[in-house]
């Protein structure tokens, strides 16, 4: 017996030897496919200390350096063979498949196609994840039996557990949770009942809506998920179509985070812009400078938040909205009927329990315990000498499941201490309002499997190597807004895309500024629009895919469904993004104030929105 134990040691030992040696052997990290006719990097490591010779389809390209060697390579058509030799013994081995360079444009484009088409979106984010994959394993029949299995195995487990994509996902189904139990005990109507007699008009209600989004700017998932969740029982109250709803929640969220100053994403955007300008000399301003300055070019998102309060104000739509609202205001239908089938329209668990006083308190105190979580954590999480440094660098997704929970435990403790329910309903209430989570925590899941498949596939570095960078210097925020815009709605995340382009755009503009003999002071301009059209151009595509993950969290916030979300709010971010395009960016990158160009894109949105829209109620 002692025999078979020590034997069953020495086996355990080996393996975890061979394990380890294995994992400190040679190595290759790149792209799982190249695109024909666009440069991709590989990097060769752990080869050890001395020279090794790196071979590429056969032919000698150099030799590695402590133990490393980079490759970059650009491809017609050849499949890529990396080899690593070492007096004439082979290390390592590494074969890559090239596939056309627009097939990376398929997963996208076919999701997006057939959501339109089908309105049924989790087939058809299901269909691009398949091509995607099916693409990512080189095209061929076994390639097409391996993507079968990569969707669930490596995709849509990659996107569940990845750390922020689950923060996410936990933070979702707690808020859900809170939002069941206030509803069932009664804080939800309460806080209706107490809002009715201020917003008693349907567009008195959207004010409060908008107004509501401007004050949580300091991040837009908080954003979303707070105001959605508050105002939806308002909102169907006043006969307030969803669609609205979704609207106003989606375009005060993400617009009002991009360009304040104290945010969640101060830390991102400004570490991204660090990065990009650390290889630059001459470049000498601090990376906050830099955003700082680029916040005056930020033309859509300051256009988008003026869109909204002229439609509350005027009380006028147009397009899929003003047939949507007039839905809702002549037959009090605030969804589509078919809606009333699906597992979001069903609204009964959510009706407070028979018997119980509705109390404002009851809800309005979990929601400030959210608010008041999310800001104290980020100054508790976050580090460093001033405000704008403890929030940027606050680790916001832990930040949110903090304030989500402190939420729960509020509004448990409030129904409990009042005896309004017993623990089991608490409980019951708890899991009806996660439950009404699952539906949009799918599409989520599958959007964030969309985003990792485009990035193997080198989606946004396929559409900028066609737009190509031969440009002049007063096109190229307009070139950066475009391609930014494509690649976010493409790959659904503009956080994404943000961190794509960035590394990209600044040193490629500003060697077009040198090569132009303009990389001065005086067109210091040119760079900070294109740090604006990278942030903005990304943000105004969210508004328009309905694979971007913040336009999914709209719709679970607000019960609104996805297809009538994004076809409903396409027209008012088409009428905002090309005025910015337009009479801002252009005008601007040959020298027009942004001041001046902002103001006159205001006027151009104001009067197009009067010609476009008719009033949602006769007068």
């Amino acid at each position: 017996m002692k025999a078979i134990y020590a034997t069953g040691l020495l086996l355990l030992v080996t393996s975890l030897w061979l394990s380890s040696a294995s994992a400190e052997g040679a190595g290759v990290e790149g792209p799982k496919v190249l695109l024909s006719g666009v440069t991709a990097e590989y990097t060769l490591s752990n080869l050890g200390h001395s020279p090794v010779t790196v071979f590429v389809n056969g032919k000698a390209v150099g030799q590695s350096q402590d133990g490393e060697f980079t490759l970059s390579h650009t491809t017609a058509s050849q499949a890529l063979l990396i080899e690593a030799q070492q007096a004439g013994e082979v290390l390592l081995t590494h074969e890559v498949v090239v596939i056309p360079g627009w097939v990376s444009l398929l997963p996208p484009v076919i999701a997006i196609v057939l959501a339109f088409l089908l309105r049924a979106v989790v087939p058809a984010l299901f269909m691009g994840l398949l091509t995607g994959a099916w693409a990512a394993n080189g095209l061929t029949a076994s390639g097409a039996v391996k993507g079968i299995f990569d969707t669930m195995t490596i995709y849509i487990l990659d996107a569940m557990i990845d750390p922020g994509h689950a923060a996410i996902i936990l933070f979702s189904l707690l808020i859900g949770g809170m939002v069941g139990i206030i509803s069932k005990n009664g804080g939800m109507l309460g806080i209706v009942n107490a809002v009715i007699p201020i917003a008693r008009t349907p567009k008195r209600g959207q004010a409060v809506i908008a107004a509501l989004g401007l004050s949580i700017f300091f991040d837009d998932y908080a954003n979303t998920m707070i105001v959605g969740n508050a105002t939806r029982p308002v909102s169907d109250r006043l006969k307030i179509s969803r669609e609205k709803l979704a609207y106003l929640v989606d375009s005060t969220a993400a617009p009002v985070t991009t360009i304040a100053i104290i945010t969640t994403w101060i830390g991102f955007q400004v570490g991204l812009i660090d990065d990009a300008i650390s290889d630059i000399d001459a470049l000498t301003a601090p990376a906050y400078s830099l955003f700082l300055h680029s916040i005056g070019f930020s033309f859509y998102p300051f256009l988008a938040i003026c869109l909204v309060f002229l439609v509350v104000l005027t009380g006028r739509d147009f397009g899929p909205m003003l047939r949507a609202e007039q839905r809702a205001r002549t037959s009090g239908e605030v969804l589509k009927p078919r809606e009333n089938t699906t597992t979001t329209g069903n609204m009964q668990e959510f009706e407070e329990k028979a018997g119980v006083p509705c109390r404002a308190i009851n809800g309005v105190l979990p929601i400030l315990a959210l608010v008041a979580g999310v800001i104290g954590g980020m100054l508790i999480s976050g580090e460093g000498d001033s405000l704008q440094d403890i929030v940027g660098s606050a680790d916001a997704y832990v930040v949110l499941i903090w304030a989500s929970l402190l939420s729960c435990i509020v509004a448990i403790g409030l129904t409990l201490g009042q005896r309004l329910l017993n623990l089991e309903e608490v409980v019951e209430a708890w899991t009806a309002g996660a439950k009404f989570m699952i539906s949009g925590m799918i599409l989520l899941v599958m959007a964030w499997a969309i985003a990792d498949v485009t990035q193997d596939l080198q989606t946004a570095p396929y559409l900028i190597s066609i737009l190509g960078d031969t440009i002049s210097p007063y096109l190229l925020p307009a070139l950066v807004f475009l391609l930014a815009a494509c690649s976010a709605f493409a790959s659904g995340s503009s956080w994404g895309v943000m961190a794509i382009l960035m590394p990209l755009v600044i040193p490629l503009c500003w060697a077009v500024l040198e090569v132009n003999g303009i990389a001065d002071q005086e067109h210091m301009y040119i760079l900070y629009a294109c740090i604006a059209c990278v942030l903005t151009g990304a943000v105004w595509a969210d508004h328009c895919s309905p694979i971007s993950d913040t336009t999914v969290l709209t719709c679970l916030a607000t019960g609104c469904d996805l297809m009538d979300h994004v076809t409903t709010q396409i027209p008012y971010a088409l009428l905002g993004g090309l005025t910015a395009l337009c009479v801002c960016v252009l005008p601007v990158s040959y020298g027009a104030p942004w001041w001046l160009m902002l103001i006159i894109g205001v006027l151009v949105v104001a009067v197009g929105h009067q010609w476009l829209s008719k009033p949602v109620e006769p007068t």
